[in-house]
C-alpha cells in the first residue's frame, strides 16, 4: 500500500516539479540574475515560509494525527465537527496575517533584506529593491491565506488516503506564473511584477480546483470558528512548538536571504536556482515518502503497533537511501551541465551558470539529510510529540547561524549553502538518534549492508559520469548537443547504478513493505 501510494503522490509530484522547472527556465530566460529576480525571489520566499508554517508543516504534522485519532476513536459526525472548526479557526488566523502583511509589507521588506533597507536609507542603488520589494510583498502575500486552505483541504484528503490531488495542485500555481510570466511581462515596467500575480492567481486557482474533490469525499463543510474546541485545542498544543521544529530550514533560508542582502547582485538568484535544482529531487522522492508515511504512522501510533511502526520508519528509510544517495552523487557531479541545459538562455549566462553551480555543489550535499528530515520527524509527530523536534530545530538554527559566520565570509553566498546543508546534517542526526535511544526506530543491519551498496553503487556511477564528461569539450557544443549529453549521461547513470545494485545483490524485495496495521 505505501509504494503504491508513493508511486501516487512520486507522479504527481513530477508533473509538478517538472513544470516548476519550466516556469524557473521562463523566469531565468526573463530576468537572468539581477535586481528584478532577486526581489520576485525574495517577495515569493515571505509567504511560502510561512506557508510552510501554517499549511504543510507544523499545521500538518499536528492536525493529521489529531484528525486520525479522531476518525479512528469517534463517528463521522465528530470528524466533520472538527475539520469545520479547524478550517474556521485556521482560516480566519491566515486572513487577518495576510492583511498585516500587506498594510506591514515595507517593515517586513526591511526585516529581511536589511542590506537593502540600509542602502535605501543612505540613498544607494541597490535601495531600489527595499522598494521594488515592499511593493511586490503586497501582492505575494495574500497568496499566504489561499494555500493555507489548499493544504489543509490536501490534508484532509491525504488523511482519506486520496494522495493524487493534493500532490498534482501545485501545477497549476506553476501553470498560472507561466502563463502570467508570458502575457503580463510586458505590461509592467518590472516583468517580475507579473510573477508576482502569477503567485497571487495561483493560490487562488489551487484552493478552487481541490473545492470539488473536499465535496466528492463528503468533507466539505460549512467553517465555524472553534478556538476552545479541545480538538483544536489539541492541535494548538503540538502546533505550537512544531512551528518551530518542522520549519528550521525554512528559517535558515530566511537567514541566508537577510545575509545574502549584503552580497552582490545575484546572490539570492544564484542560491534560488542551485535550491530549485536540489528541490527537485527533494520534493520529488523525500517529501513524496514523508507525505505518505505521517498517516501511515499515525494509525500504527493509535492501534498500539510499535512493530509496524518501526517497520514503516525502516522502509522509508530505505527508499530514502535509494533514491536519495544517487541524486545526491549526481547532482554534484552534473551541476555545472544541469544548470546549462535548464537554464542557460536569454538573461541567464553562462557565468550565472557557474555561480549557481558552486552553491549546488554545497546544496547537493546536504540533500540526504534534508530527506531524511523527512522521515524522522513524522516519527515524533506521528506519536504526538512536537516538544523533542524543537529542541534539535533550535540546535539546527544556531549552529546554521554559527555555520553562516564561519563559512560567508570566506565563500560568500557559497558559505549559505554550506552552512544550511551542515545544519540539516545535524538536524537529521539528532532526530535519528533520539528515535534510536526511545526506542522507537533503529536502523536493522540489513538496512546498513543495503545503505553500504547503496553507496558502492552510486560511487560507480560518479566515475562513469567523470569519465564521460572528461571526454567532451562542454563550450563549443550547441545548447541540443549539451541536452543530448546530458540526457545519455542521466540515462546511462541510472542504468550502470541499477545494475550494479543487482551484481551486488540487492533485490525488489528489499524495498517492499514489511507491515502496515
Amino acid at each position: 500500500m505505501l509504494l503504491k501510494s508513493g508511486l501516487i503522490v512520486s507522479f504527481m509530484t513530477l508533473v509538478s516539479r517538472v513544470l516548476g522547472l519550466v516556469r524557473d527556465v521562463v523566469v531565468a530566460n526573463f530576468m537572468g540574475a539581477g535586481t528584478g529576480s532577486d526581489v520576485f525571489f525574495f517577495a515569493n520566499k515571505i509567504p511560502n515560509f510561512l506557508r510552510r508554517l501554517f499549511a504543510e508543516g507544523a499545521f500538518a504534522q499536528a492536525f493529521v494525527p489529531v484528525l486520525s485519532e479522531v476518525h479512528a476513536q469517534e463517528n463521522e459526525q465528530a470528524s466533520l465537527a472538527f475539520i469545520a472548526k479547524i478550517s474556521g479557526t485556521l482560516g480566519v488566523i491566515v486572513f487577518f496575517t495576510s492583511i498585516l502583511g500587506v498594510l506591514g509589507s515595507g517593515v517586513i521588506a526591511a526585516i529581511f533584506g536589511t542590506g537593502w533597507f540600509i542602502d535605501y536609507l543612505n540613498d544607494q542603488p541597490a535601495g531600489e529593491k527595499y522598494e521594488l520589494a515592499s511593493t511586490m510583498l503586497k501582492i505575494t502575500f495574500p497568496y499566504l491565506f489561499f494555500i493555507t486552505l489548499t493544504g489543509l483541504s490536501g490534508a484532509i484528503l491525504n488523511t482519506l488516503n486520496k494522495f493524487a490531488v493534493a500532490s498534482f495542485t501545485p501545477v497549476l500555481l506553476n501553470i498560472s506564473i507561466i502563463t502570467c510570466a508570458y502575457w503580463l511581462h510586458d505590461d509592467f515596467s518590472t516583468p517580475a511584477f507579473a510573477l508576482a500575480w502569477g503567485v497571487f492567481i495561483g493560490g487562488v486557482v489551487q484552493l478552487a480546483f481541490q473545492i470539488p474533490f473536499l465535496y466528492k469525499a463528503g468533507v466539505l463543510v460549512r467553517p465555524r470558528w472553534g478556538w476552545a474546541d479541545p480538538h483544536v485545542k489539541k492541535v494548538r498544543t503540538l502546533m505550537i512548538p512544531a512551528l518551530f521544529g518542522v520549519s528550521v530550514s525554512q528559517i535558515n533560508l530566511l537567514f541566508d536571504t537577510l545575509i545574502a542582502s549584503f552580497l552582490m547582485t545575484g546572490s539570492i538568484s544564484w542560491l534560488y536556482y542551485s535550491d530549485r535544482l536540489m528541490e527537485f529531487p527533494l520534493g520529488l522522492f523525500g517529501i513524496a515518502i514523508a507525505t505518505i508515511i505521517l498517516p501511515t504512522l499515525s494509525r500504527d501510533h493509535v492501534a498500539d503497533n510499535a512493530s509496524a511502526f518501526q517497520n514503516n520508519m525502516d522502509w522509508a528509510f530505505r527508499m530514502v537511501c535509494l533514491l536519495g544517495v544517487p541524486s545526491c552523487f549526481g547532482l554534484i557531479v552534473l551541476a555545472e551541465p544541469l544548470l546549462s541545459v535548464i537554464f542557460e538562455r536569454g538573461a541567464f549566462s553562462t557565468d550565472d551558470v557557474t555561480m549557481a553551480a558552486a552553491s549546488l555543489w554545497a546544496y547537493g550535499a546536504g540533500l540526504v539529510s534534508f530527506m531524511l528530515i523527512k522521515v524522522f520527524a513524522p516519527g515524533f509527530y506521528a506519536r504526538q510529540d512536537t516538544k523533542t523536534p524543537v529542541k534539535f530545530g533550535i540546535v539546527a538554527m544556531v549552529s546554521n547561524m554559527i555555520f553562516n559566520v564561519i563559512f560567508a565570509i570566506p565563500y560568500s553566498y557559497v558559505g549559505l549553502a554550506i552552512a544550511t546543508s551542515l545544519s540539516a546534517t545535524l538536524n537529521a542526526a539528532l532526530l535519528y538518534f533520539t528515535l534510536h535511544r526511545q526506542g522507537v526506530f533503529k536502523l536493522s543491519s540489513s538496512t546498513m549492508v543495503l545503505l553500504i551498496r547503496i553507496v558502492l553503487a552510486a560511487l560507480v556511477m560518479v566515475i562513469m559520469l567523470s569519465y564521460m564528461q572528461s571526454t567532451i569539450d562542454w563550450t563549443h557544443l550547441t545548447q541540443w548537443q549539451r541536452i543530448f549529453h546530458v540526457s545519455q549521461w542521466l540515462g546511462l547513470a541510472a542504468v550502470v547504478f541499477v545494475c550494479v545494485l543487482l551484481l551486488l545483490g540487492v533485490q525488489p524485495r528489499h524495498f517492499k513493505q514489511i507491515t502496515d496495521a
